[in-house]
């Protein structure tokens, strides 16, 4: 660019630099002097030479950037709800060719950055695990060397606003989620992130499969272990499948909600502190509660059957259950997110099992309709087959599925429990015999049961109980319950359990109480086993275990 362009000259100093007409009269020749010649030369090389350092200081990295406002940290000041300007910010996920032309402005984490050159330099920005590719070219009056410079300094997961115009590629882009770029004018970094960080998120989002291959081809990448994740959970949870898991997870516990209501029933909260167990056993968390013993609830049973005496006909509640068993499985925690349903039934505890039936092939249903996105996110960290399932569920009693395991080569105790191995088992040949990976085992033995569950009436060593299974795992306990005081008096007894310690729960039968019944299920343990994930911890945002209380 010419400096004429750069610089237009001032009309002023135009006039400055004209020959004076009357001494050219006077002079009688014409021309100007030697000495004006010389005083116009010297102008001329002034003005070159200003339209010089204007045209450098756009790309000199030690002069003053006529663009320094357009890029950098943003001060404190402006971070503390000083205005409100009325910018508007679009989300990373709204990035489509719709908008190709338009400026943007987006929030986000810087993901990675690479420099081309000193001139150029590629950010990828990522909100809520979908990411863009951001593009700073030096331009004249756009994007200053300064600018390019303040970019490729900025450390992995800072979080930036970036300003700029929507583009489209010619060609696909393979390292951001979204087809199209943002030609930055603007550069800012609201929050630094140290320039090392604990795990990189590149290493936490990396699939098995993806390490298995590099190992095959002589490459070693990093893997990142489970209590490591754990003890940076923060950074953990921003890797797409994370993203995913907490956004499904979230999703059943609205489709939950959403159901019962439909279906008349009343969301209710119970309390955590209680008096005494309410499961039986000794796997309780004890406390002082202002000087009387109490503990840490262990499901909101007791309390969801007085909901139903005091004529609530239909609840469900979603609330924190704590167990404190010394289970090191993949399957337990010691806190977990409690999904429970209490009813009243007319005549038969399949009516419990109707809604199960109805609830889940819904949730089913609705979890690969509305997260579709969610589901491939975790499916690139974590492959797995969608789960089978059948329209109408499939139910067995517990002697039938021991009947299969016998045919299979499996004895196991008709009146005793399932193990997780003869859990799996079964599943298997479920699946095998009937194409499905959800289905109901009912009739349990009254012996494996809680004390407030119903005997059956043809043989009082069966329950009215059941169990629900997906893959193979068990995620529901449920049954009928009793309603008749003196019984529940006999089997609390009958359990080891100290009838004093929940006398307000067993007086509530003494007033009059329906027919009822109920399940409960782990929201963790639905999402980790729809998702096929190995780890329960996965589906826990801060997991507490048998060794683990923080973060």
């Amino acid at each position: 660019m010419s400096s004429d362009t750069q610089n237009p000259p001032n009309p002023k100093e135009e006039e400055e630099q004209q020959p004076d007409a009357a001494n050219n009269d006077n002079n009688n020749a014409g021309s100007i002097s030697k000495k004006a010649a010389k005083k116009e030369a010297a102008k001329q090389q002034k003005l070159h030479s200003k339209a010089a350092a204007s045209l450098s200081s756009a790309t000199s990295p030690d002069a003053p950037d006529p663009l320094a406002a357009h890029y950098g940290g943003v001060p404190l000041e402006e971070l503390q709800s000083k205005a409100v300007t009325g910018r508007q910010w679009t989300e990373v996920g709204s990035l489509t060719e719709e908008l190709r032309d338009r400026t943007v402005l987006v929030r986000g984490r810087v993901q990675t950055v690479r420099a081309v050159s000193k001139k150029m330099a590629f950010l990828i920005v990522r909100e809520k695990g979908l990411t863009v590719q951001c593009v700073l070219s030096v331009c004249p009056d756009v994007v200053s060397l300064g600018m390019v410079k303040f970019a490729t300094g900025l450390s992995r997961e800072s979080y930036v606003d970036v300003e700029g115009t929507v583009s489209v590629p010619d060609s696909p882009i393979k390292g951001a989620s979204q087809q199209v770029e943002i030609q930055v004018r603007k550069v800012y970094c609201v929050s630094k992130a140290v320039p090392t960080l604990p795990i990189n998120i590149e290493d936490a989002a990396r699939s098995e499969v993806e390490i298995d291959k590099a190992l095959q081809a002589g490459e070693q990448l990093v893997r990142v272990n489970q209590d490591t994740r754990l003890n940076f959970r923060v950074l953990d949870l921003r890797t797409p499948s994370n993203q995913g898991i907490f956004r499904i997870q979230c999703q059943v516990e609205n489709i939950f909600r959403q159901f019962l209501l439909s279906e008349g029933f009343v969301g209710i909260h119970t309390p955590k502190l209680i008096a005494g167990s309410s499961e039986g056993g000794s796997a309780v968390f004890r406390l002082d509660y202002k000087g009387q013993p109490a503990c840490l609830a262990q499901s909101p049973q007791l309390h969801k059957q007085m909901a139903i005496c005091g004529d609530f006909g239909r609840v469900f509640e979603v609330g924190p259950v704590f167990r404190a068993e010394d289970s090191f499985t993949h399957r337990h925690l010691c806190e977990f997110t409690g999904l429970d349903v209490e009813m009243e039934i007319k005549e038969h505890y399949s009516e419990v099992m109707d809604i199960v039936d109805r609830l889940f092939v819904a949730l089913f249903d609705s979890l690969n309709e509305r997260c579709e996105k969610e589901l491939e996110a975790i499916g690139k960290q974590y492959p797995f087959e969608p789960l089978k399932y059948l329209r109408k569920t499939l139910r067995l009693t517990f002697q039938e599925g021991v009947q299969l395991l016998k045919e299979a080569g499996i004895e196991i105790d008709p009146l005793g429990d399932l193990n997780t191995e003869s859990e799996r088992k079964l599943g298997q040949l479920v699946l095998e015999k009937y194409g499905t990976e959800f289905y109901i085992l009912h009739r349990y033995p009254l012996a494996v049961r809680p004390f407030y569950t119903m005997p059956c009436s043809d043989d009082p060593t069966y329950s009215t109980s059941f169990d629900v299974f997906i893959r193979g795992e068990e995620i529901i306990s449920g049954a009928q319950r009793v309603h008749l005081p003196d019984l529940l008096t006999t089997r609390a007894e009958a359990c080891g359990i100290d009838v004093k310690t929940i006398s307000t729960y067993v007086d509530s039968f003494w007033y009059g109480a329906p027919p009822h019944g109920g399940f409960g299920v782990g929201l963790e343990r639905v999402v980790m086993l729809f998702c096929a994930l190995n780890n329960i911890r996965k589906t826990s945002l801060f997991p507490r275990d048998p060794l683990r209380i923080a973060p």
